[in-house]
């Protein structure tokens, strides 16, 4: 029945025989006798334990009534396990009781000795036996890359909560719950209604998202172009609103000269929001916006610094060109600022490809990354611009190349969203993502002689050659473009679609001028190819990693914070508290759920942060691998660290007070604000948007609010106030079609 077996066959071993591969550990201990009062664990040397000390034992993972597991990876070079199994009673008063014999020695997967029974001696001479399964796989450490230094660096477990920092549990036989626990009706019945759909639901069309065109009347016609400029609808009055950058007003920050500082009466600097007491001005002394409680350096002028004022004079055009963002996004900003050309201030990223290869998904999944990170962007797309201008049942022979009119049309209203863009920009706006097919080089040579000394022209050109794709997404836009909206005939739809297509492909252009990426068959998520030319600077590197990462599988993340802690009963903020009794309920309702939600994931993935409240909520879940993230700690209180808020008004009010006023930028002294949250948080982000597989986020409720926001693409300024209740899921589907959620309350 027992077993210790290893595959140390040449093609198992991938050319690693003694000492490129790892070896992947599983113990198990089953026994339908006895009570729960007895827990199995496991101790010994090192890499298992690092110690024989009972007090340090590894528990074996319940994985159903009777059977207990745990499984690991040892690196090549602790291939020799010396380990026995204890029993641990639940009370820390009484002895753990040691199994009988002699140690079990597990070398290069290979077991010596009987590896079937485990024999334990109770009181009174009780003899109990436990089934053991001890099984050893080589593995590649090609399979492991992703986690392989985790498991290098953090194989021993933490030694303030005795678990690693990277699990892997094997796939259940039928757990076993108590009534209370289990969650006996179907997941629906579970549902509760989500807030309002954000502005990327997977119910609208990306392209409605977008901006409306600056002369668009209230009745929803263009003005007549004599309108001038000036009485255009401002893009605040489109109803499209950006996320809480700083507006101009609060963009205008002093720099004064040392020698006459001259504070205002009755007005304080907050020392952990940064916000400036209007010092008197003097004539030419302002600088550029920069907000030490975002993370950002305070710039003051050198005495010696005569050129200073002159050369940082804010014009129109970047008065409010600085994210509202901390870190490397912030610091990135000022060097921009600082030492890059005026034009190179205002980046245009120019969507170029055939229809039905992804651009519009694309351009509101960067728009959406973008505003997250803190910079000012819009998305314009030249469609919504035609179907205004032209309306609706326009056929395929406007989009031939042939066609004078429709050339003349088109190219009409591509300007006029240029032109919008560039007004924008001039405004403050940071990053416009101008979304049309752009497929020939006069149209492309058309926009950067408007963007010339304005703003920096990247083309973004998306090319796919897999036709079961491009079929998929043909039929998805006839279902939801608003230019088949009259159309009820589906197929005839298609089928005008496909004329349309051909006309374009006819006259298309690849992008071989200027600074460009080129994405080639990456929608999939299964390779492909990504060109870059002449692409430099922080913020271009970061949207083509950013592209890199993103695919349109669809697959759900899950995001819950952890069960109710102790530190939650009380009511004080950060800490490290374990759960209640509540939470320990939550926590194995979670499990059930997980498993009823994710029985047929087999890749699926549990994800918590470094914090005990998190790895216990987690500890139920069995079956997928569990990763500790230290990017999802709960936000960083500093001092305040095991207040509560009204400890904090009472003794710190002046800090109270600051918070009050902007939570999204407020740092608690020593700590850390939402900005910084959201900084930390963008390598969880890229891994997200790169997983294929579902992931289930354990976390905390600041971090939570910031993952959330990304997902439905909530502004900066509503992160502090996003309801993000306990013992509450939040399903994120992720796909083709956009995002789509759903939230389930297990309890209250």
């Amino acid at each position: 029945m027992g077993s210790a077996t290893s595959k140390n066959s040449e093609e198992d071993d991938d050319g690693s025989n003694g000492g490129g591969g790892q070896l992947f550990v599983s113990l198990k201990m089953e026994n339908s006798k006895v009570e729960g009062e007895l827990t199995p664990h496991v101790y010994g040397s090192l890499p298992l334990i690092g110690s024989w000390d009972p007090s340090k034992a590894l528990p074996l993972l319940r994985e159903s009534a009777s059977m207990s597991e745990l499984s690991f990876v040892v690196p090549p070079d602790h291939e020799t396990l010396d380990f026995k199994f204890l029993l641990k009673p639940k009370h820390r008063n009484a002895p753990c009781i040691v199994e009988e014999g002699q140690n079990r020695l597990l070398t290069g997967g290979s077991l010596q000795g009987d590896a079937r029974l485990a024999l334990f001696r109770l009181e009174g001479d009780v003899i109990v036996e436990f089934r053991v399964f001890i099984k050893a796989d080589r593995v590649s450490p090609f399979d492991l890359a992703a986690s392989w230094r985790a498991y290098r660096e953090n194989i021993q477990p933490s030694t303030i909560r005795g678990t690693p920092d990277v699990t892997i549990n094997s796939h259940p036989a039928a757990v076993e719950h108590c009534p209370s626990e289990s969650l006996e009706l179907d997941l629906e019945h579970y549902e509760v209604p989500a807030p309002a759909p954000s502005a990327n639901s997977y119910l609208v069309y990306a392209a409605d998202n977008a901006e409306n065109p600056r002369s668009l009347s209230a009745s929803g016609s263009f003005r007549n172009d004599s309108t001038p400029k000036a009485a255009s609808n401002s893009s605040e009055d489109s109803g499209v609103r950006v996320d809480g950058s700083p507006s101009t007003k609060e963009m205008k920050v002093i720099v004064p000269d040392p020698s006459n500082i001259y504070p205002a009466s009755g007005e304080t600097e907050s020392k952990s929001v940064g916000t400036l007491s209007p010092f008197l001005q003097k004539d030419g002394q302002r600088g550029l916006f920069v907000d030490r409680g975002v993370g950002s350096p305070r710039l003051v002028k050198s005495v010696s610094a005569s050129s200073f004022l002159v050369d940082t004079k804010p014009d129109v055009q970047t008065k409010n060109s600085m994210p509202a963002a901390a870190g490397a996004v912030a610091a990135a900003a000022v060097a921009d600022q600082m030492l890059g050309p005026k034009e190179d201030r205002h980046l245009a990223i120019v969507l170029v490809g055939l229809p039905a290869r992804g651009k519009t998904f694309t351009a509101a999944k960067l728009t959406r990354y973008l505003r997250w990170l803190g910079h000012d962007t819009k998305h314009f797309n030249v469609g919504k611009y035609r179907r205004l201008k032209h309306g609706v049942n326009v056929s395929a022979d406007f989009f031939r190349g042939d066609n004078p009119e429709g050339v003349e049309a088109r190219t009409e209203v591509a300007a006029l969203a240029m032109e919008d863009m560039i007004a924008w920009m001039q405004e403050g706006g940071q990053v416009g993502i101008f979304d049309a097919t752009n497929s020939t080089r006069v149209r492309r040579n058309m926009l950067m002689k408007m963007a010339e000394g304005k703003c920096k022209i990247i083309f973004l050109e998306t090319l796919c050659n897999d036709e079961r794709i491009i079929e998929r997404n043909i039929r998805l836009k006839i279902q939801q473009s608003p230019d088949y909206s009259e159309e009820m005939d589906f197929e005839a739809g298609v089928r005008d679609f496909r004329d349309r297509l051909a006309n374009y492909e006819r006259v298309y252009e690849p992008v071989e001028e200027g600074s460009y990426i080129k994405m080639i068959d990456m929608v999939s998520g299964n390779g492909g190819q990504i060109q870059v030319n002449n692409i430099s600077g922080y913020l271009p590197g970061r949207i083509v990693f950013f592209l890199v990462n993103t695919h349109l599988t669809p697959r759900p993340i899950l995001l819950t914070r952890h069960g109710e802690s102790m530190d939650n009963v009380r009511g004080t903020i950060g800490g490290d508290s374990v759960i209640s009794e509540s939470g320990k309920l939550y926590a194995k309702k979670l499990a059930n759920f997980v498993e009823k939600r994710l029985k047929s994931e087999k890749a699926a993935s549990i994800w918590t942060s470094t914090l005990q409240r998190t790895n216990l909520t987690a500890s139920s879940i069995v079956g997928f691998p569990k990763v500790q993230w230290r990017a999802l700690d709960e936000i960083n209180a500093g001092v305040c660290d095991g207040m509560t808020y009204e400890e904090i008004k009472i003794n710190m009010p002046e800090e109270y007070e600051s918070r009050k006023k902007d939570k999204l930028r407020y740092r608690y002294p020593r700590g850390e604000s939402y900005l910084d949250v959201i900084q930390r948080l963008e390598p969880v982000i890229i891994e997200l948007e790169r997983q294929r597989a579902p992931v289930v986020v354990i976390s905390h409720q600041a971090v939570l609010r910031a993952l959330y926001a990304y997902f439905a693409d909530r502004p900066l300024k509503e992160i502090p106030q996003i309801e993000m209740p306990l013992h509450t899921i939040i399903e994120i589907q992720m796909g083709v079609s956009g995002v789509q959620e759903k939230r389930y309350k297990l309890m209250d």
